[in-house]
């Protein structure tokens, strides 16, 4: 038998190198994240005490990678992780083992293993259902059901209508209430978009895992005898001496003048709403160019998380697509996260709108006010077009934006890693991460991914919580 026969061509082709006697570098990198060097975490700004109480209380203190590279941010953290306990294991519709079996089919259509590995051992900590992590076939048709709406809110979010809310809701045997899907909803596009997060930022998987109940030899770490450890590190390097452009300098205070001339052409720029919507537009059919090089003829090795996905094929196509009908823009003045989406969710899981909102408004309004060695700076415009240009790609329009601003602001090589992180975050690799804002901090880059992290969510909630009003109503 083949003893290559279980990892991807591409680690394949480095075994064939290594025989030729050719230095290979190391795959699999310590410490929490394999783009991040360890000491500038570990470095990092002390959790505060009530974040540190609640690890205490809730975690029994241990720090995970993920923690730890979010915990850049301890602001942010504290409202991440109040918002993810709660939808975990606070009182709600679902029962918990759902909560963690649909946490593992949402990180799955993205690959992420870590994710995946994770809820598969607190699914079987509850101690029940164990057959059920064999894969999808093994669990119940009422979870089965979810498979359509986990795909499209994954990759097309715009393409879920009323008739899928429909579908899961009506009267049956297999029947979904309202506050149960809600809470499926919001679990779904949590672990989509912490997918993204995780592969954005490197992370690195949990020394701590272990085979759980005989299921995962073939899954977690530490037992992957069959598991290519692309899947873990998606081909980077171990921690080292990061990309560097000559030019950094420069680069930085190009940002900052292009920053400071749109600050003062705000004042004096009356466009029509024609003029706004036609630069939306523009914005819109210009991410279709948005590509790294190579990228459509890259083919993502199979993932051993594939029991727990269905119709794999079933990927990212762009919202605007060359030569055919697109869905409509979605509109934010008709309905948005603040006046629609927030009454909804918070009507149908109590409280759990509240604690999304806090997340939101806290990555979006994070600010240290500086950029890379610039003290005094305020970078609210580059945060809003980040988020916008994700909600953008998403077919999501504010008619109070100017969306020129995103390409005055966002780099060819930035848009390339936001586009990547965000529809199709498996193939993020440290190169893309590297290969933007030089001059900047690890830390300011973390911050780039909360940003996505949430943009993301929000756009699938959005359309499905639109979804659910007009069926609904």
């Amino acid at each position: 038998m083949n003893e290559n026969a279980d990892i991807c061509n591409h680690c394949r082709n480095m075994i064939r190198e290594k025989e030729k006697g050719m230095k290979m570098s190391r795959r699999i990198s310590t410490g929490p994240s394999s783009f991040i060097p360890e000491n500038e975490i570990l470095g990092a700004m002390p959790l505060s005490d009530s974040t540190v109480m609640f690890l205490d209380e809730e975690f029994s203190g241990r720090v995970d990678n993920l923690t730890q590279v979010m915990g850049l941010h301890p602001h942010y953290l504290q409202a991440f992780l109040r918002c993810h306990y709660y939808l975990l294991r606070m009182d709600g519709p679902l029962p918990l083992h759902y909560r963690h079996y649909i946490a593992i089919m949402a990180a799955a259509r993205h690959q992420c293993s870590s994710l995946v590995c994770h809820h598969m051992q607190e699914f079987e900590q509850i101690g029940v259902c164990s057959d059920w992590l064999r894969g999808l076939e093994f669990c119940p048709q009422r979870l089965r059901n979810l498979n359509e709406i986990n795909k499209i809110l994954a990759h097309r979010p715009w393409l879920i209508t009323k008739q899928h809310i429909q579908a899961l809701v009506k009267t049956g045997e297999h029947s979904w209430s309202l506050a149960e899907l809600v809470h499926a909803v919001v679990l779904l596009a949590h672990f989509h978009a912490l997918a993204s997060f995780v592969f954005g930022s490197g992370v690195n998987p949990d020394p701590e895992v272990t085979e759980v109940n005989g299921v995962t030899d073939d899954l977690c770490p530490l037992a992957m005898a069959g598991l290519c450890t692309c899947h873990l590190t998606n081909g980077n390097q171990a921690n080292g001496n990061p990309l560097r452009n000559p030019d950094t300098g420069s680069e930085l205070e190009a940002l900052m003048e292009r920053m400071k001339r749109l600050l003062e052409e705000r004042e004096d720029d009356d466009a029509s709403e024609e003029e706004m919507f036609t630069r939306f537009e523009k914005e819109k059919k210009e991410s279709l160019l948005v590509v790294s090089a190579g990228f459509d003829e890259e083919v993502v090795p199979p993932s051993p998380v594939a029991r727990f996905v269905d119709d794999p094929s079933f990927g990212y196509q762009d919202f605007a697509r060359h030569g055919e009908d697109n869905p409509p823009t979605f509109k934010a003045q008709d309905y948005s996260w603040e006046d629609h989406g927030f009454s909804l969710v918070n009507r149908l899981y109590s409280d759990i709108g509240h604690l999304l909102d806090d997340k939101f408004r806290t990555a979006c309004d994070l600010t240290y006010y500086n950029m890379a060695s610039h003290e005094g700076v305020d970078t609210s415009m580059l945060r809003r077009a980040l988020f916008n240009y994700v909600h953008c790609m998403y077919g999501i329009r504010y008619d109070d934006y100017d969306y020129g601003e995103v390409n005055q602001l966002l780099e060819r090589s930035l848009k390339v890693y936001i586009k990547t992180v965000t529809c199709y975050p498996e193939r993020t690799t440290r190169r893309m991460y590297e290969s933007y804002w030089h001059q900047f901090r690890h830390s300011e880059k973390v911050h780039v991914n909360l940003l996505l992290m949430e943009a993301r969510m929000q756009a699938e909630l959005l359309y499905a919580l639109r979804a659910i009003t007009h069926y609904m109503t």
